[in-house]
C-alpha cells in the first residue's frame, strides 16, 4: 500500500518520477537516458469502514444528484468524479471491466437519503452505481458533500466484483478533500448557512486510518469541479474482499 510520498521515495534513488494523483503510469529514465516503464503502475488504496448509511438501492445511474421520485436535483456544487479501477496481478495492472461501483453521500445539509432516523425514508438522492467499462472507467456526477457532527467531509465508495477464488469481492472506502479545499467551499452557498465543519481530517478517527491516500484533488470546471481517482485492487486479498 503506497502513498504518493512513499512511491516517490521508492523510485527516487533510480531517478524516477511517479504520477499518482489521477494517473496510473510510472516512468523512469535509464542510465543511458532512455525512458522505460516501471513495473509499479498503480496503487492499492486502503479499505475503510462502510458506516451505517449504506443502502443497496441498486440504482444504476451516472448522475446521482436527483431524487428519482421527483427528478429534482439536490442543492450543491457539482462534482464529477472519473474513476479508474484496475486489477493488480503479478506486478502488473489491468483494467477491471464490469466492476460495480457504488457511490453514496450526504447532501449539503448533512442528510443521507433513505435513512429513517434522518426522516428521509423512501428517498434515494445522492445514491447510485455503475459498472466499469472495458477500460475499467466510470464517471459519476454528484455534489460536494456537506458535513454532519463528528465526521470530516467525505464520500463513500464500494466496489463489487469477483475475487481470484471465484467468490464475491467487496472493496469499501471513503473519499476525502484537503482541509483548504473543504473550508473554502463550505463558505459558499448552499453550504455556508451551516458554518465550518466541526471535525477536520486530522480529528477524524476514520480518516486517520489511511485517509490521506483517499484524497480527491478537484479542479475547477465551469461552475463545478472535476476529479480523477484511480484504484488498484488485489483480488487475491480475501480479507479485503469479504463482505462488509
Amino acid at each position: 500500500m503506497l502513498g504518493r510520498r512513499q512511491a516517490l521515495i521508492l523510485l527516487g534513488a533510480a531517478g524516477a518520477t511517479l504520477a499518482v494523483a489521477g494517473s496510473t503510469t510510472a516512468n523512469a529514465t535509464t542510465t543511458a537516458g532512455t525512458p522505460e516503464v516501471c513495473a509499479l503502475d498503480c496503487v492499492v488504496k486502503p479499505e475503510q469502514m462502510e458506516g451505517p448509511y449504506f443502502v443497496d438501492e441498486r440504482l444504476n445511474r451516472s448522475d446521482i444528484r436527483s431524487e428519482p421520485s421527483t427528478g429534482q436535483l439536490v442543492p450543491g456544487t457539482a462534482l464529477v468524479i472519473n474513476f479508474t479501477v484496475q486489477q493488480i496481478r503479478q506486478q502488473q495492472c489491468t483494467p477491471l471491466p464490469g466492476a460495480m461501483i457504488d457511490l453514496w453521500q450526504c447532501d449539503a445539509s448533512g442528510v443521507y437519503s433513505d435513512i429513517p432516523s434522518q426522516g428521509s425514508s423512501g428517498r434515494r438522492f445522492l445514491r447510485g452505481y455503475q459498472n466499469a467499462d472495458q477500460a475499467g472507467t466510470a464517471r459519476f456526477t454528484t455534489i460536494l458533500p456537506g458535513w454532519y457532527s463528528g465526521r470530516t467531509l467525505h464520500i463513500h465508495i464500494k466496489i463489487r466484483t469477483v475475487g481470484t477464488n471465484g467468490r464475491p469481492y467487496e472493496f469499501t472506502s471513503q473519499l476525502y478533500f484537503t482541509p483548504e479545499f473543504g473550508a473554502a467551499y463550505l463558505r459558499t452557498e448552499p453550504y455556508r448557512r451551516r458554518g465550518p465543519a466541526d471535525t477536520t481530517n486530522s480529528r477524524d478517527s476514520i480518516y486517520r486510518n489511511g485517509g490521506a491516500q483517499m484524497l480527491l484533488r478537484p479542479q475547477q470546471a465551469g461552475t463545478g469541479y472535476t476529479a480523477d481517482f484511480a484504484i488498484g485492487l488485489d483480488l487475491s486479498n480475501t480479507q479485503v474482499g469479504r463482505p462488509d
